[in-house]
């Protein structure tokens, strides 16, 4: 799927048509900096009913949130320096216990992937607004 948008607002259809495609239990989340991953991860979680106070998870590396479906944890690898790192915080006892996980800048753990069932949404800035493909 790929979608063009150009306000703020628009995250909100994006996210209506995406939810029902949502097979797995995780979505990465790839795109340059100031790209929308956060303001996607927000219009999702409140989609998803979570009542939490929804914010980048940038220097906690991982947040957790509630929803009636269960707990969703949203990842920020940015500041990894080794997927050894991503298996001191637990990484892998967080993508075996909830509903979802997001995880932006999921690079250094790709590999790491394999056996998991995930999506990939990319999110590219472009001169008129932002193209979003997910798969």
């Amino acid at each position: 799927m790929t979608f063009s948008i150009s306000k703020l607002s628009e995250w909100y259809d994006v996210v209506q048509q995406i939810m029902p495609e949502i097979k797995h239990p995780i979505l990465l989340l790839k795109g340059n900096l100031g790209a929308g991953k956060t303001t996607f991860s927000q219009f999702l979680l409140k989609e998803l009913e979570s009542q939490d106070e929804i914010s980048s998870p940038t220097y906690s590396i991982v947040n957790e949130y509630d929803t009636p479906k269960g707990k969703v944890f949203h990842f920020d690898l940015y500041r990894l320096r080794s997927v050894e790192e991503a298996y001191d915080f637990g990484i892998e006892e967080y993508l075996d216990n909830c509903y979802l996980s997001i995880i932006e800048w999921p690079e250094i753990y790709m590999d790491e992937l394999d056996g998991y069932d995930f999506h990939q949404m990319s999110i590219t800035n472009t001169d008129s607004g932002r193209v979003i493909e997910f798969d």
